[in-house]
């Protein structure tokens, strides 16, 4: 039977994420000169981290807290991050270096294996609508109405902890996307990018293509990230009844991005 990366907990490898962490702490210092707080909010037991990422598909804000996870709590406590399915079908040799790191396929079993065993999971629910999003857009929480985080944190009964940053938007200038005009070509027999539809056709300026088009890997520009983590989300009712209540479901969801508009406001003055 052929290996499928991202299905196994079993890949993520504690020693290769060491050897890679003497470069991490250098873009950490010294090219996005990262600042970070909250870290005091993370509690011993299992949580779901849930993020708003920024910058293009390098997301430096992502790996920058996954940097200060390690330093702070060692690779001996696990944490997974799921990545979107896309990521595996065309990167296949990064997917699986990351799949070292802890990444897994982002599908509701694998979430919930990495709880039964006592791990944390980490999510980005806004994929390519929320990393891509224009740059007037940068200070706004983009979750793009996917609910599935909710209903997995209820099913498990862990509490969802936000995590944001500002300044990982500046390391790429989204500019506009093209999206639906991109979909017309599409329709008129023009391929999509790499032979997916990702729901965003951004228009972007960074490096190394300067003015760029397109779901690209870019570059990010040095330019200093502030991370936060925030107080954990405890839900009034959990279990699978509560995850099934589509009218609570919506509430959670409405909590979680209200509160996570409200912290990043407070990062964004200063406070």
């Amino acid at each position: 039977m052929t290996h499928r990366f991202g299905w196994s907990l079993e890949e993520r490898d504690p020693e290769v994420i060491k050897s890679y962490l003497p470069q991490w702490e250098w873009f950490y210092r010294y090219y996005f000169r990262v600042k970070t707080d909250g870290w005091q909010h993370i509690p011993d037991s299992k949580v779901l981290l849930v993020g708003s990422h920024n910058g293009g598909l390098a997301s430096p804000d992502m790996v920058m807290m996954m940097y200060d996870w390690f330093r702070r709590f060692g690779t001996q406590r696990p944490v997974y991050g799921l990545m979107h399915s896309n990521a595996w079908h065309i990167y296949p040799a990064l997917a699986q270096l990351a799949a070292k790191m802890g990444a897994i396929m982002a599908h509701p079993q694998m979430a919930i294996a990495a709880f039964r065993k006592g791990a944390s999971v980490l999510v980005y629910p806004g994929g390519a609508q929320d990393v891509f999003r224009p740059h007037s857009q940068r200070h706004q929480i983009q979750l793009a109405g996917r609910k599935g985080f909710i209903k997995l944190a209820l099913r498990e009964k862990v509490p969802i902890v936000p995590i944001i940053s500002n300044g990982a938007h500046d390391t790429l200038i989204v500019l506009g996307d093209c999206y639906e005009q991109a979909r017309q070509l599409n329709e008129l027999g023009m391929p999509w990018l790499f032979g997916l539809d990702p729901q965003v056709f951004p228009i972007y300026l960074g490096l190394p293509w300067g003015l760029g088009i397109g779901p690209l890997p870019n570059i990010p520009l040095p330019i200093p990230i502030t991370t936060r983590v925030c107080p954990p989300i405890v839900f009034e009712r959990y279990g699978r009844v509560a995850a099934r209540d589509q009218d609570y479901v919506n509430a959670c969801y409405q909590q979680v991005s209200n509160q996570m508009q409200s912290e990043l406001n407070r990062l964004v003055a200063g406070l």
